[in-house]
């Protein structure tokens, strides 16, 4: 990656990352033998904090970056335990909102003994309260970070105002796709981020081209094409078959490390927060998808969403197994 790419990342290092999205709760049950529909399924089951937005908050805190999150949460016990709990991990939470009128967010999540998800659901409905008026409320929180993060739980109007106040702090943008069916909400900005990570699916969606098994070089491409659209960097995430990326100058496959699968649940998280914490930090793009990938390896042998013993030296200690 050039050296302007790269400054766009880090003009002001030492300023926190401001995150935008979900925040909530996760229940993940993992089978285990076949599933039987229409029954009860012996499992072991398991709960955590989770949302792609906090997910990363906290990876970024773990790592070391100040981190402010703009979400929403219930004025529930759930969300009074989930902000106590990502307070404790270093993350700012005073422009979190609560709300009566929405529950704390909820993600139920089904894989199967292999550790593959194979359904999932989840009630976001508390998002739709962080409205474009609440954001402009916290628009000095723009001008105080050094890169914004936004999950595609956001609504709409709400994604708008964020690329308006982003634009006018002149901070790069960062998304997550977050699924298929909200990735077409990031359509229409793609030539103003610096830095998106769809998975295979997701890329599917972004481009409207296929993505096949073994997916490497359909991936590859689907990178290389969203790079014409005006994205900076571009992560593409398949699994077993590791990470494929591109940038103007560059682009490469980082082959998946094999471990246990103990839960899916965050990986794909990992892999965004740490690239991100590496790019605010002047890590040469190769190296930070590499790091990236070890830090979704030691999440999948977590039965939580976060690694929390996380750190860059345990993160470099992984890619030498």
């Amino acid at each position: 990656m050039s050296e302007e790419t790269l400054s766009e990342f880090s003009p002001y290092p030492d300023a926190p990352a401001l995150i935008i999205g979900a925040a909530g709760v996760d229940i993940v049950g993992r089978l285990k033998a076949d599933l039987h529909t229409g029954t009860s399924n012996p499992a072991q089951i398991r709960t955590s904090f989770g949302g792609v937005a906090r997910n990363v908050a906290e990876t970024l805190a773990r790592l070391g970056h100040p981190v402010k999150l703009l979400s929403v949460v219930g004025e529930d016990q759930a969300g009074n335990q989930l902000l106590e709990n990502i307070a404790r991990a270093g993350v700012s939470v005073e422009a979190v909102k609560r709300t009566s009128l929405q529950p704390t967010g909820a993600y139920i999540g089904m894989v199967n003994a292999a550790g593959e998800l194979q359904v999932a659901m989840d009630d976001m409905r508390a998002i739709s309260e962080l409205s474009p008026e609440y954001i402009r409320e916290n628009a000095h929180l723009f001008q105080e970070a050094s890169v914004v993060f936004f999950d595609a739980n956001l609504p709409k109007e709400t994604l708008r105002t964020v690329f308006s106040l982003a634009r006018k702090a002149h901070l790069p943008v960062c998304a997550d796709p977050t699924s298929t069916v909200l990735a077409e909400r990031i359509k229409p900005y793609l030539n103003r981020l610096s830095l998106i990570t769809p998975n295979s699916s997701e890329a599917a969606i972004l481009t409207d081209q296929p993505i096949s098994a073994p997916k490497r070089r359909d991936a590859l491409q689907a990178a290389k094409r969203l790079v014409s659209q005006g994205v900076k960097v571009v992560i593409v995430s398949m699994a077993i078959y590791g990470v494929c990326y591109a940038t103007s100058d560059t682009s490469g496959h980082i082959p998946a490390i094999r471990t246990e699968i103990v839960d899916p649940t965050g990986a794909g998280d990992a892999l965004t927060a740490t690239v991100l914490f590496a790019l605010l930090n002047d890590i040469p793009i190769d190296d930070a998808v590499r790091l990236g990938v070890s830090a979704a390896s030691l999440t999948l042998r977590h039965p939580g969403t976060v690694w929390p013993d996380l750190s860059l030296e345990k993160l470099y200690d992984q890619l030498l197994i």
